[in-house]
């Protein structure tokens, strides 16, 4: 038996909130977790839609039937397996630099600043995105989600990148998932290659929470 590859061109989609204008100071970019839509994901954050951001969230590119109910088959998506891993990840790198490219083709990258977050399953997604990605990311915040310990911190670009992003770690101090244990393991790794990071505890466990998106949108970047 003998493996093939060939790449295809295929049809993603990504949603959207607030004005894509010149009113727009931010642009958020926003990775949702395994098993959810880039729709549903993106209501979760009209917190931050207060008129100067452009909000957007692209969608994994596979996406299943999270149950076989004969009542309710409700859909939601994945960035990526175990299976072909090293594909999916170049996939989905591709993915979000087209996404960027298209924002871009109607604003002005110079007078905004881009934020991209990644809840849980996405942290990691928007990781490889700000270190592998040809995007330029101003702030790169992790909630309830892992910086993947495959990424090659040996490589200066890769460094660079991470250091420019002013990277935060955003959990609840009740997930489940994403203990502080396993916060304070990752901002050691960083902190070891010189990466500044920020560790944002809050009550409650794996979610998204108003008052944390609330006080990331208020601050300012300098």
């Amino acid at each position: 038996m003998q493996e093939h590859r060939l790449s295809v061109a295929r049809t993603a989609r990504y949603f959207t909130l607030g004005e894509r204008s010149g009113a727009a100071a931010e642009v958020w970019f926003a990775c949702h977790g395994y098993g959810q839509l880039a729709g549903r994901f993106l209501e979760k954050l009209r917190a931050l839609d207060d008129g100067t951001r452009y909000l957007v969230a692209p969608e994994g590119l596979s996406r299943f039937y999270l149950s076989e109910s004969s009542t309710e088959r409700r859909v939601g998506a994945s960035w990526m397996t175990r299976e072909d891993r090293l594909a999916e990840i170049e996939d989905y790198v591709q993915y979000l630099d087209a996404v960027y490219q298209d924002v871009f083709g109607l604003l002005d990258r110079s007078q905004v600043t881009v934020h991209a977050l990644g809840f849980s399953q996405g942290a990691a997604t928007v990781s490889r995105w700000t270190a592998m990605g040809k995007a330029r990311v101003d702030r790169l915040m992790l909630w309830g989600g892992e910086f993947p310990p495959d990424l090659d911190l040996t490589l200066q670009t890769i460094v660079d990148r991470l250091r420019a992003a002013r990277l935060s770690l955003v959990y609840g101090r009740a997930d489940q998932f994403i203990t502080p244990k396993v916060v304070a393991a990752i901002a050691e790794r960083l902190r070891a290659h010189g990466i500044p990071v920020r560790e944002i505890p809050f009550d409650g466990g794996h979610e998204l929470n108003d008052g944390v998106l609330n006080d990331l949108g208020g601050e300012t970047l300098t």
